[in-house]
């Protein structure tokens, strides 16, 4: 099976390098990149071979389409005579449909749309997949074992993906956002900037990690850390003045509005 990969940014070269560490054999492995330079050093890097667009769209048995969602258009313009109708495209432009994508392939192949998200860098993705007009199980079976080497995958419908968009999708960002503050936070209680990262950085990684291995509701594992009338209770009384919960909860009702206002443009 030859895998191509269109588009080798910062989010192709994650999937590129996830595929051979999976064990896919890098001659099995092409890659199309316009940027001469970019090109170079793509086929340096990782011993695959790169070419335009057209030659890796045709010799590939699965396209995985991971260039900007401003271009994907032009992008399958370009490769669409010589995409088969059994060539497997899965896209990882987010936004773009399914069947906007099925209209620039007049072969009608099976179309994979994927929302990830950027843990995929350091292979803790969350991915979501759903399939197009003409994909079934095995192809987004096939999906998940190209995405699981990187992460998790779950299959959703597609109209949950503008919801899964706001959560996943966008969350690293709210994520940072909050660990930002407690930085700022940690700084402004006189500690160094290098330890407030260390503490608050270590702090969220054993968090995350209890909550995915105990599978307890997340307010339990809240409750457990608040002693009546201690520190953690004052400070959570006054975020919940300040309406952190529901800042958070409209944060992700308007980027799921502007997921959806996006897949209609």
């Amino acid at each position: 099976m030859v895998i191509g990969v269109m588009g080798a940014g910062r989010l192709g070269s994650a999937v590129l390098a996830g595929l051979l560490a999976s064990g896919h054999a890098a001659e099995d492995v092409v890659v199309a990149e316009k940027d001469a330079a970019r090109a170079a050093e793509v086929a340096g890097q990782h011993g695959v071979e790169v070419h335009p667009p057209r030659v890796v769209a045709q010799r590939a048995d699965v396209l995985l389409v991971v260039v900007k969602p401003q271009d994907v258009a032009a992008a399958l313009t370009e490769v669409a005579p010589v995409v088969a109708a059994d060539t497997l495209v899965v896209s990882l432009a987010a936004g773009v449909t399914t069947a906007a994508i099925e209209g620039h392939l007049p072969s009608k192949p099976p179309v994979i749309r994927v929302m990830t998200n950027t843990p995929l860098l350091v292979g803790a993705a969350m991915s979501a997949i759903c399939a197009g007009q003409h994909a079934g199980d095995r192809h987004l079976a096939a999906a998940e074992a190209l995405l699981e080497p990187v992460g998790q995958v779950v299959r959703v419908s597609e109209a949950s993906l503008d919801a899964v968009t706001a959560l996943s999708g966008s969350g690293p960002a709210y994520f940072f956002y909050v660990v930002e503050a407690l930085v700022e936070a940690g700084v402004r209680l006189g500690l160094p900037r290098a330890l407030a990262t260390q503490l608050v950085t270590q702090t969220a990684t054993g968090s995350a990690r209890m909550l995915a291995e105990t599978g307890e509701n997340p307010a339990l594992l809240r409750e457990a850390v608040t002693s009546p009338a201690g520190t953690t209770i004052a400070a959570l009384h006054h975020l919940d003045r300040a309406a952190v919960r529901a800042a958070l909860m409209d944060a992700c009702l308007a980027a799921s509005d502007r997921s959806r206002e996006l897949g209609q443009t």
